[in-house]
Order: C-alpha cells, then sequence, then structure tokens
C-alpha cells in the first residue's frame, strides 16, 4: 500500500524567527491521523533566521538527527559539545536520560534551513550521546546512502533504534532501488526537487508512505534529493 502526504498538507508554523513545517502533530499543531509513523515521531523543515535559534531547552529518550539543507547550524549542548553542523553533515544525538541543548543561526544574512528529525528509541534511560558526521555528495550521487543506522554500518551515525535512514541526489536517468521488508513500514520524504517513487510524481515536501510493499524504486528525479526511512512496523 503507497499513500502520499502532500507538502501543503503539512503543519505550519511561523514564529517570525522561525518558519517550520510539520509532517507529524508537534508544539500547535494537531492531527489524529498524523502522529507519526512506525517508529518515526517528528520531520520538521526549519528555517531560522539569521541572528535566531533554539535557546536552551531540554529532551529525554529520544533519537534526534540534524540535516542541514543551507546554512550552518550551531549546536551546544550539556554533554560539552560545541559544534557547527553545514550542509552535508548528518548530526546525532541521543537524549537518553536527559540532556539540554540550544540550536542558533549566527550567521547575519542567511538563513539556515534544516530538517529535524525524531525516531523513537528502543532503549530508554541510557547515556545520552552525540556523533556527527560529513556525506560526501558523491556518495548520494544517483545512490541511496546509508546515513543512520543501528550499527553504524557504512561509516552512518549510530541511533538507539529499530530504523535505517537513507539520503540520495538525483537527475535525469539515474535510478535507485531499495528491497523493502514487507512487515516493516518505509517513509520517503523529498527534501527538495521532484522525483518519481514507484512510479508517482513527488515533489519538495511531499512524502510517500509504504506499507506492504517489497520494493522502492526512484527515478526521474529533476535536482532531487530525498530521505528514505525504514522503520519499525
Amino acid at each position: 500500500m503507497q499513500t502520499l502526504r502532500k507538502s501543503q498538507d503539512r503543519g505550519y508554523a511561523d514564529h517570525g524567527w522561525l518558519k517550520s513545517y510539520h509532517s507529524f502533530s508537534f508544539a500547535g499543531y494537531y492531527d489524529a491521523a498524523h502522529m507519526g509513523f512506525g517508529n518515526l515521531r517528528v520531520i520538521n523543515e526549519d528555517r531560522i533566521a539569521p541572528g535566531s535559534g533554539f535557546g536552551k531547552h531540554s529532551h529525554s529518550d529520544m533519537e534526534i538527527i540534524s540535516y542541514v539543507l543551507s546554512g550552518e547550524l550551531a549546536h551546544e549542548d550539556s554533554m560539552g559539545n560545541i559544534k557547527g553542523i553545514p550542509p552535508g553533515d548528518v548530526q546525532r544525538m541521543s537524549a537518553g536520560r536527559g540532556v539540554t541543548h540550544s540550536e542558533f543561526n549566527h550567521a547575519k544574512d542567511q538563513t539556515t534551513h534544516f530538517l529535524q528529525i525524531w525516531i523513537m528509541p528502543d532503549v530508554t534511560g541510557i547515556e545520552p550521546g552525540y556523533e556527527q558526521k560529513t556525506v560526501p555528495t558523491a556518495e548520494k550521487r544517483g545512490l541511496l546512502k546509508l546515513v543512520a543506522s543501528p550499527d553504524g554500518a557504512q561509516d552512518s551515525v549510530t541511533i538507539h533504534a529499530d530504523a535505517s535512514v537513507y539520503a540520495g541526489l538525483f537527475d535525469g536517468a539515474e535510478r535507485a532501488e531499495l528491497a523493502l521488508d514487507p512487515a516493516r513500514k518505509a517513509y520517503v520524504y523529498i527534501v527538495r526537487g521532484t522525483l518519481a517513487v514507484n512510479g508517482t510524481p513527488v515533489g519538495a515536501g511531499d512524502a510517500v508512505l509504504l506499507q506492504q510493499e517489497t520494493r522502492l524504486t526512484l527515478t526521474k528525479g529533476r535536482g532531487a534529493e530525498v530521505l528514505v526511512f525504514d522503520l519499525a512496523p
């Protein structure tokens, strides 16, 4: 079964310094039909105005992935990490039994555009953790590159969750296929550009929800960037 969720059907919040689209219920946006998908709980597409950001706030028992599209995200946390996250990097923070952090755009003239992703962990109360890796563009070009996984395979960041995340870039005749376990779920999120997902045309901000499917095929990309989530049922 394949379900299309259009970009315009997402929740939206405009806080002035922050403009955010919510794929699932979050903060002031509530939709009982979209509370998450499998163990994927949050995909927020955030744009932070220059000189603005999220002040110190806390999380617990959540696997949090930041995927920067443009600009740079400054991160500081209670574990002692002070990092800049540029486009091409994947950051993972395991909140575990509790962590405090802030995220900021220090640029004076550039908006930071990034995806904030939350995945429910399969263990709770663990020691908080942090990991950040650069994924070269060449490793995503016409391919689905594993960027997050439970075991850190293929130099991906390690998440404490029954989920794997792939990233890919597609143009023209480039295509990729991924075998799916029909007992699991898959969520395909179009970051930018246009693409065909199992033959269905989609654009930026759209998502395709797959259940009881055995294969994912990506074709007809035009400036496309995509994230694919292999999820627990």
